[in-house]
C-alpha cells in the first residue's frame, strides 16, 4: 500500500502512511457495520442471515450508490486486523450462514491476514466477496483459496453509461475480466440444501431508461457462462438526493421496464436466475449506517 494499485484506479497513494486513495480511505481498516443481514439472495441469506461486514470507502463510487454514506467514507470505525478476525468469529457464533465482505477491494491485504487468523481460530463458514466488480485480476488472485462465493455486480455494458455514473469508461472491460477470474477460482455453483456454499452469483441492477444495456449485460453473461453462474436481476434501484443532478435516472424503474428485462432473460434461455418481486425499491433495503453496529 505504499503506492496503492489494488484497484484499476491505480492512484499510487501511500495509504500505508495514512494518505487517502481514490477509494476515500487510508490503509487503516474502517468498518461501518457488521451484523446479520437478511436482504441478500435467498441461498446466501438463508433463514439466519448473512454475516455482513460493510467496509468504508469504495473505488467505484457510483453516483446512485445506495450505500453512499459509507462509499464516500463519511462513516466507519477504525479497527485492527485482529479485531476484524474477531468480528468474523462473532458472526459465526451468531449462526450466520457465511461471512459476507461488502465493498472489500481496497482492504484485500488486511482481509487476507484477518481471514488467516480467523481460520486458525476456528472459522469454517463460507466467505462471500461482495463487490461492484471494478477489480484487478491480480488483486483477486490474492484471495484464491480464501473466498468460496463471489457476489459481483455487472453494472454496465455501455462505456458511456459507466463513464457518466461511475467515472469508469473501462468498467465493462475490467468487470468482465474480474468475473472470469472469479469463475476460474470457485467454479460452478455448489449447494448444501438451499444454501450456496461455493460459486458465483452475478448481480445486475436495472437503471431507469436503460433496459437495452441490461439486455446486453444479460446476453454477455449467458453467452459466456451459461448455467455455470447464477444471475440476480434486480429492480431495487432507489433514486436518492444525489439524483437531482442526473434527472434521466431520478426515478424508480417501472414494472414494464423490469418485465421487459425478465422476459428477455427467459427468451435467451437464462434459467439460473433470481428475480425480485413486489416493491423492493424502497429505502428500507438500505441499512442505517448512522447507527453503527459492530459486534
Amino acid at each position: 500500500m505504499a503506492a496503492c494499485n489494488l484497484c484499476p484506479r491505480g492512484c499510487n497513494a501511500d495509504r500505508q502512511q495514512g494518505k487517502i486513495g481514490y477509494c476515500g480511505v487510508s490503509g487503516a481498516i474502517r468498518v461501518a457495520r457488521a451484523s446479520l443481514h437478511m436482504w441478500e439472495e435467498p441461498p446466501i441469506s438463508g433463514t439466519n442471515g448473512s454475516g455482513t461486514v460493510f467496509f468504508t470507502g469504495c473505488a467505484l463510487r457510483c453516483v446512485y450508490c445506495q450505500n453512499r454514506k459509507i462509499a464516500l467514507a463519511d462513516l466507519g470505525e477504525t479497527i485492527s486486523v485482529s479485531r476484524l478476525a474477531e468480528i468474523f468469529l462473532k458472526l459465526q457464533e451468531k449462526q450466520a450462514h457465511n461471512i459476507n465482505l461488502v465493498t472489500p477491494s481496497h482492504y484485500v491485504p488486511q482481509i487476507v491476514e484477518a481471514l488467516g487468523k480467523a481460520k486458525q481460530q476456528g472459522l469454517v463458514l463460507p466467505v462471500v466477496y461482495n463487490t461492484g466488480s471494478y477489480e484487478k485480476v491480480e488483486t483477486l488472485r490474492m484471495l484464491e483459496g480464501l473466498v468460496d462465493i463471489y457476489l459481483p455486480d455487472c453494472k454496465y455494458y455501455n462505456s458511456e453509461l459507466s463513464a457518466r455514473y461511475s467515472n469508469a469508461p473501462d468498467y465493462f472491460e475490467v468487470a468482465s475480466a474480474a468475473i472470469a477470474e472469479m469463475v476460474r477460482q470457485v467454479g460452478t455453483p455448489v449447494f448444501e440444501g438451499e444454501l450456496l456454499k461455493r460459486g458465483v452469483v452475478v448481480r445486475h441492477m436495472i437503471l431507469p431508461g436503460n433496459t437495452k444495456d441490461s439486455k446486453a449485460v444479460l446476453k454477455y453473461l449467458h453467452d459466456t457462462y451459461g448455467d455455470d453462474i447464477y444471475i440476480s436481476i434486480m429492480n431495487q434501484y432507489t433514486p436518492l438526493e444525489a439524483m437531482k443532478d442526473y434527472p434521466e435516472i431520478n426515478r424508480r424503474i417501472t414494472q414494464r421496464e423490469y418485465k421487459k428485462v425478465i422476459d428477455y432473460a427467459l427468451s435467451i434461455g437464462i434459467e439460473n436466475a433470481f428475480i425480485q418481486e413486489g416493491e423492493t425499491a424502497k429505502e428500507s433495503f438500505i441499512p442505517d449506517f448512522e447507527d453503527s453496529v459492530l459486534l
